[in-house]
C-alpha cells in the first residue's frame, strides 16, 4: 500500500483529502470554479473563494440539472444530485510524486449538452490512471444554464464581449485548473490530453477554435462527434426571447428577472424551446463556427485523434429523425443523387440504407474533415472506426456498434459497467479487445507530437495523409480484429462533402 499520506494533498485553493482505490488516489468532486448561481448565473466562471481547513474529496460533486430518466436510459446512468452548483471534477492518480511528471487526460463528458456527469461509470478513471496517466473528469453547465442568449445579458457585456457558450467556460475554467493544479497530483501540465464523445467531442472541436483555449491543452480525442452547424446568435438571442415570453416575461425583461427563475425549470422544455445540442457561434468563446474554422484549417495546431462507430444512426432515433424519410425526400427531389447513392452503398433496402447514409452524413464526415484540415496545418490527426460489439449482445446491434458503445472500451470500464441483464455480461475477449484498445489512447496521451507520425500498439497506427489515407478499424465486422484500411470511404466522403448542408437536420 502507497503512504497514504497522499490523501492529502495542497492546491492553489485549499488542501483536499481525498480515498484510495486498490492503487490509486482518488479525488472526488473538487470545485474548479465558483457556483454559477444567484447572481452569477449566466456569467463566466468566477475563481472558487480559498478554504482554510482540509475539505472532503470522497463524494462526487452535484451534476448540472436535466432530464434523470433519460440520462439513465441513454446517458451512461445515473448522474445523481442536481443543482446550479456543479462545477466540480475529480481526479485519478497512480503517483503524486513520480519520478517524471505524468500525461494528464481530461474527459468532457457527452449527452447533447443537456445530460451526463463526470462522475458516470462509463468515465471510472480507474483503468487508464493504472497505465500511468493523470485523469481528469469534469462537471459543466447543461441545457439553458450552459448555452443561451437573451438581450437583457447582452446589455451586461462589453461591446464585442458577448458570452453565450458558457458550457464551454466552464469547460475552459476546469482546463486552466488543471494548468494551476494537475502538478500537485503527479501530471504534467505541459501534456495535457483533452477527449471527449459527443457533445464532449463537439467541446473538444469548439475548444480547438477558441481563441480562450489555446496552449491550455496539446492534443485532443474526438469521439463521435457530429456535423449539425452551430447554433447562429441571432437565432440563439430570438430563441431566448421566446424562453422568456414561456415564462410570462415580456422583451423589456430584465437580468436579474431571467436570473430569479428557478434553476429547474429549463431543462424540461420541449421543441422548439429547449436547446441545441450544439453551441452558439458568434461570441467570444466560438467566434466563428467550428465547422467553417476547420473548413478553413484556422483551429489550433495540436494533434488529433478522431473517428466514429459503425451504426451512430441508432442516435438519430431519440431525435426524431426518420433516416430512411429523409431519403425518400431526396429520391423524390433529385433521383441521380438517390441513385448515386444506391451504387456507392450496393445497399438497395431504403431502410438500411438510409441509416448507413444518416450515419456518414452525421457523424463519419467528422473525421475526415478533421484529417484534412490537420494535414492542412501541418499537424498529425490519427482516424479511427469503431466497430466491435460484445458477444452477449451482437443480436441486439445487427448494424454495428451504436453510438456511445465506444467509450467502455476506450477508457476500458466494462468491468464498471452495471448489468442489467445476466445473459448479457462482458466476456473474457469482450474485456481483452477493450485493453487493447484502450492502449491507443494511453499512448496516444503519453507520446503524440507535432513530429509523432505513428502511435505504437498491436498494429502501429500511422498519422493520416491524403495520399494514404489510412484508418485503424478497431474491430472489423463486429469481431476482434484491429484492421488498418486504405482509402477508407473516400468517394462518399468528398460526395457528402458537398452534400452535407443539405441532409441531416434537426
Amino acid at each position: 500500500m502507497k503512504n497514504e499520506t497522499g490523501l492529502r494533498i495542497m492546491t492553489a485553493e485549499g488542501e483536499l483529502r481525498g480515498s484510495m482505490d486498490d492503487d490509486l488516489f482518488v479525488f472526488k468532486g473538487i470545485p474548479y470554479a465558483a457556483a454559477p448561481e444567484g447572481p452569477l448565473r449566466w456569467r463566466a466562471p468566477q475563481p472558487v473563494k480559498p478554504w482554510q481547513t482540509v475539505r472532503d474529496a470522497t463524494l462526487f460533486g452535484a451534476a448540472s440539472w436535466q432530464n434523470r430518466e433519460y440520462c439513465l436510459a441513454v446517458g451512461g446512468g445515473d448522474p445523481g444530485n442536481f443543482s446550479e452548483d456543479c462545477l466540480y471534477l475529480n481526479v485519478w492518480t497512480p503517483d503524486i510524486e513520480p519520478v517524471k511528471p505524468l500525461p494528464v487526460m481530461v474527459w468532457l463528458h457527452g449527452g447533447g449538452y443537456t445530460i451526463g456527469a463526470g462522475g458516470l461509470a462509463p468515465y471510472n478513471g480507474k483503468p487508464l490512471a493504472s497505465r500511468g496517466a493523470v485523469v481528469v473528469t469534469v462537471n459543466y453547465r447543461l441545457g439553458h444554464l450552459g448555452f443561451f442568449a437573451h438581450p437583457a445579458l447582452d446589455k451586461e457585456c462589453p461591446a464585442n464581449g458577448m458570452v453565450n457558450n458558457f458550457g464551454l467556460l466552464d469547460q475552459i475554467a476546469a482546463l486552466q485548473w488543471v494548468q494551476r493544479n494537475i502538478p500537485a497530483f503527479g501530471g504534467d501540465r505541459r501534456n495535457v490530453t483533452l477527449f471527449g464523445e459527443s457533445s464532449g467531442a463537439r467541446s473538444v472541436l469548439s475548444l480547438c477554435c477558441s481563441p480562450l483555449a489555446e496552449a491550455l491543452f496539446h492534443k485532443g480525442i474526438v469521439q463521435s462527434a457530429y456535423s449539425l452547424p452551430d447554433v447562429p446568435r441571432k437565432k440563439a438571442l430570438q430563441q431566448g426571447i421566446n424562453v422568456a415570453k414561456h415564462f410570462g416575461l415580456d422583451e423589456n425583461v430584465s437580468a436579474e428577472q431571467l436570473r430569479d427563475l428557478p434553476a429547474d425549470a429549463f431543462w424540461s422544455l420541449d421543441r422548439p424551446l429547449m436547446t441545441g445540442p450544439v453551441p452558439i457561434a458568434g461570441d467570444v468563446v466560438l467566434p466563428e463556427p467550428m465547422l467553417e474554422t476547420f473548413f478553413a484549417a484556422r483551429q489550433h495546431r495540436v494533434p488529433l485523434i478522431a473517428g466514429s462507430n459503425s451504426d451512430e444512426a441508432s442516435v438519430l432515433e431519440y431525435f426524431d429523425v426518420d433516416a430512411t424519410a429523409i431519403l425518400h425526400q431526396l429520391r423524390d427531389k433529385n433521383r441521380f443523387s438517390y441513385r448515386l447513392l444506391k451504387w456507392m452503398y450496393d445497399i438497395h433496402d431504403d431502410k438500411c440504407l438510409g441509416r448507413a447514409v444518416a450515419r456518414d452524413m452525421a457523424f463519419s464526415i467528422i473525421p475526415w474533415l478533421v484529417m484534412r484540415a490537420q494535414h492542412n496545418v501541418g499537424m498529425p490527426g490519427w482516424r479511427y472506426w469503431f466497430d466491435y460489439v460484445s458477444e452477449n449482445a451482437r443480436d441486439l446491434y445487427p448494424h454495428g456498434t451504436w453510438h456511445g458503445n465506444e467509450v467502455p472500451y476506450v477508457m476500458n470500464t466494462l468491468a464498471h459497467m452495471p448489468n442489467a441483464n445476466d445473459d448479457r455480461v462482458y466476456t473474457a475477449k469482450d474485456r481483452a479487445f477493450s485493453d487493447r484498445v484502450s492502449h491507443y489512447w494511453f499512448t496516444f496521451a503519453r507520446d503524440a507530437s507535432e513530429f509523432k507520425q505513428t502511435l505504437e500498439g498491436e498494429v502501429p497506427w500511422p498519422a493520416w495523409h491524403p495520399g494514404a489515407d489510412i484508418t485503424l478499424s478497431l474491430g472489423d465486422q463486429q469481431q476482434d480484429r484491429l484492421v488498418l484500411k486504405r482509402n477508407f470511404m473516400k468517394a462518399r466522403m468528398r460526395l457528402f462533402r458537398l452534400m452535407m448542408t443539405k441532409m441531416v437536420k434537426l
